[in-house]
């Protein structure tokens, strides 16, 4: 969506608005590190973001591929920056069709600065003289497709002398680049609402009706605050020393004081309604903690509708915008499910039917990893020789004390909070879970864990759970299910042996949302096709975390046995509005298995004796959860 469109949506809405600028990192580790960061800042509820470009491009493989992450996986809308700088026409054409390809729509089109090491700014030879004949350029050659915006200098530019005239024409050059075609503007940072509200009239009175977004600077530290305002020459209000000079040898206390300083200032430029301003444009500095804090400060928090449009990431790309229903199976794995499926010509939007494509794209084509080193791995799961270690793992990543497994590179999503103990039992017992949501019934699409969605809607889910489980608990447990038909399950091995309950093809919609003016939504399906092209991943990413420890180790053993040997089994609790009677075929109040057997063989043979005079079945199932298959009657032990 074009960055207008949102500013007038929220116009409409009689609410503020805000984003944030980020700039790439020079490494490809800084890059990761920032698509984390920026995948938590979505949380905070940005309109949007923007990526700044180097001179020359000479971070454009970067920004490119910022760009894309941003738009594709984190489904945000990103705003570019692109300079004239050491920039031919050849290269902004480059850049242009790159941001195009990833759904970017939105530019900001900047002369920039003088190549490095010089102080005068010279036009490249084949390129552009200034912004205006950038703005001019992508309105010509790619009309409808970006809104662009442009700088704006409430101080004036560093380039230009700080007299009457020369503000003048700063005003006269703004105008210029408007009536080129710029929807909006950007402006520099600052500190002086005297000085920024004066421009905003000047601006005003030249004829300028775009929107304008303040650049605002969280003071993150003394020092930062200092080397910012010496670089940008930004005029500082004498309250602000006043009250940040006592406290600069203390960064805590000077980003305390900072944030009610910048807050207020925020404050004022919203509350002002002969500037009309409505939102704000945070430089980050590719930092969390000071945009989050100016955020808190002004009591701004992100809206639903904007942080989980649907339950999973919608992605922005051209081919993708209108996607709205996903297999749930992927949930941790989104890269993995936007990479497998890049090549189908459709994706569903309304029904997952015909227009999805037959088949996935084989692990051949993309390489399936857990994204980890191998000391990292040991440092995070250690090095596990028993069943009941591996347990352990899995239950304290459901508890919140582990920060991902080799399935979730995230901690646990916020909404298994409320079945998160019901989750660690069922590990302890040896269903060792991936995947799962918890039952909803009807909950306001804003609600702060469940929600999403527009405003004023209502939202359901049915109970899903995913894991990995032995033959010998999986045949007791499918008999437990089989009791309570509002239960549907699939069950598969390595070797694609499928086990099922379930006698319809089609798919089964575990969430969906209802809403005003709509036609009820199904985004998120359990189905056969995809959960068959999902187990080979699933088992795949499991011998690969084997593969992380030595070849003759116990944990490399220990592992691959599991993998080699468990059913991936997925289930479905049908009744959404019984929230736990997912977990009844567990028998959760019983004690882990693992614990049992550490009794001894002999307790598990009386427990056999004490079955023949009792109830054989009771006991088959007793015995099976404690490791040992019965079949006809025979004990073999696993």
């Amino acid at each position: 969506m074009k960055i207008t469109e949102k500013l007038q949506k929220a116009e409409r809405e009689g609410r503020p608005f805000w984003s944030f600028e980020f700039f790439p990192p020079r490494t490809a580790q800084g890059l990761q590190n920032l698509f984390d960061r920026i995948e938590r800042m979505r949380n905070l509820g940005p309109e949007f973001i923007d990526i700044t470009w180097g001179a020359g491009g000479k971070n454009a493989d970067l920004t490119n591929s910022l760009v894309q992450m941003c738009q594709e996986t984190i489904g945000i809308e990103t705003c570019m920056h692109l300079c004239c700088t050491e920039m031919p026409k050849e290269k902004v054409e480059w850049a242009l069709a790159q941001a195009k390809a990833h759904g970017c729509q939105n530019i900001l089109a900047l002369r920039g600065d003088p190549v490095a090491g010089t102080s005068t700014w010279e036009p490249t030879p084949g390129g552009f003289m200034n912004a205006v004949d950038l703005v001019k350029h992508i309105h010509k050659y790619y009309p409808g497709d970006f809104c662009v915006a442009v700088a704006g200098f409430p101080q004036g530019h560093p380039e230009t002398a700080d007299t009457p005239e020369c503000q003048e024409q700063e005003i006269a050059w703004l105008k210029e680049k408007v009536d080129a075609g710029a929807d909006f503007i950007f402006t520099q940072m600052f500190y002086d609402t005297t000085i920024f509200f004066s421009w905003v009239k000047r601006v005003r009175d030249a004829g300028i009706t775009v929107p304008i977004l303040p650049g605002i600077m969280p003071i993150q530290n003394w020092e930062k605050f200092e080397k910012w305002v010496q670089r940008e020459n930004i005029i500082v209000p004498p309250h602000f020393y006043e009250a940040l000079t006592p406290v600069k040898g203390d960064d805590e206390k000077v980003r305390q004081v900072g944030t009610k300083l910048v807050g207020d200032m925020c404050k004022a430029i919203l509350a002002n309604k002969e500037a009309g301003v409505k939102g704000l444009h945070i430089y980050t500095l590719n930092l969390e903690k000071g945009a989050r804090m100016l955020l808190e400060e002004l009591g701004f928090e992100g809206r639903r509708e904007q942080i989980a449009p649907l339950p999973w990431r919608p992605s922005l790309t051209p081919h993708r915008r209108g996607e709205s229903i996903r297999p749930i199976f992927w949930a941790n794995r989104v890269e993995s499910y936007l990479s497998r499926t890049d090549e189908w010509d459709e994706f569903p939007n309304g029904r997952w039917g015909d227009s999805r494509s037959p088949a996935y794209g084989d692990l051949d084509g993309y390489p399936v990893s857990i994204n980890i080193n191998a000391d990292d791995a040991y440092k995070l799961w250690g090095n596990p020789t028993t069943f009941e270690e591996i347990c352990s793992l899995f239950a304290r990543f459901c508890r919140g004390d582990l920060a991902k497994l080799p399935w979730s590179s995230q901690p646990a999503a916020s909404e298994t909070s409320v079945i998160d103990e019901q989750l660690a039992k069922m590990n302890e017992l040896g269903y060792l879970t991936i995947n799962s949501q918890p039952a909803v019934n009807g909950a306001r699409s804003d609600d702060k864990v469940h929600g999403w969605g527009p405003s004023g809607g209502y939202v359901y889910q049915k109970a899903y759970l995913e894991f990995f489980v032995s033959p010998e608990l999986l045949s007791p447990l499918i008999r437990r299910i089989e009791r309570d038909p509002r239960i549907t399950y699939y069950a598969v091995n390595k070797q694609g042996d499928l086990k099922t309950n379930t006698h319809s093809e089609g798919p089964n919609a575990v969430t969906w949302g209802v809403f005003p003016g709509k036609e009820i939504v199904q985004p998120t399906i359990v189905e056969a096709v995809s959960f068959i092209a999902w187990k080979d991943e699933a088992f795949e990413l499991g011998i690969q975390w084997a593969n992380l420890y030595p070849e003759s180790s116990p944990s490399r053993k220990l592992i691959t046995d599991t993998m080699s040997t468990s059913y991936l089994v997925n289930i479905v609790a049908n009744d959404f509005k019984d929230g736990l009677s997912i977990f009844e075929p567990f028998l959760l109040d019983q004690k882990p298995a693992i614990s049992k057997l550490a009794n001894g063989v002999k307790g598990v043979l009386n427990g056999v004796l004490d079955g023949v005079n009792g109830g054989v079945e009771i006991v088959r199932e007793k015995v099976v959860q404690n490791g040992f298959a019965l079949p006809n009657g025979n004990g073999n032990g696993h």
